[in-house]
């Protein structure tokens, strides 16, 4: 894996989440206890309600829009047939959030 330095984690608000640009679209860096950090696509499946302005809750996120929530270890929702949202390799170094590049450079495009 190649890690990418993506910023530190005080940029990321605790029960939070800010977004990340890549050419590809935006990805959703999330903040669920002081020291653990998760990505997943920012788009939910169902509408396409924009998940880093969802309620981050324990390891989960619930869409804005429709109230589907979506596991941020594996991307799938709780309750929902089909739903499901990519996730992205996160780890910390020190207070530094590093994502895995090779996982951005496999991302389709939104």
């Amino acid at each position: 894996m190649s890690w990418i330095d993506i910023g530190h984690i005080d940029e990321v608000p605790l029960r939070g989440a800010r977004l990340l640009k890549t050419p590809m679209g935006c990805i959703a860096v999330f903040r669920t206890a002081e020291a653990e950090v998760f990505a997943a696509s920012n788009s939910c499946p169902h509408k396409g309600g924009p998940l880093s302005e969802g309620i981050v809750h324990g390891q989960s996120v619930t869409c804005p829009l429709h109230n589907w929530v979506f596991d941020l270890n594996t991307g799938e929702a709780q309750g929902a047939d089909d739903g499901r949202i990519e996730t992205y390799p996160l780890r910390l170094e020190g207070a530094r959030i590093l994502i895995d590049a090779s996982a951005l450079a496999r991302r389709s495009a939104a």
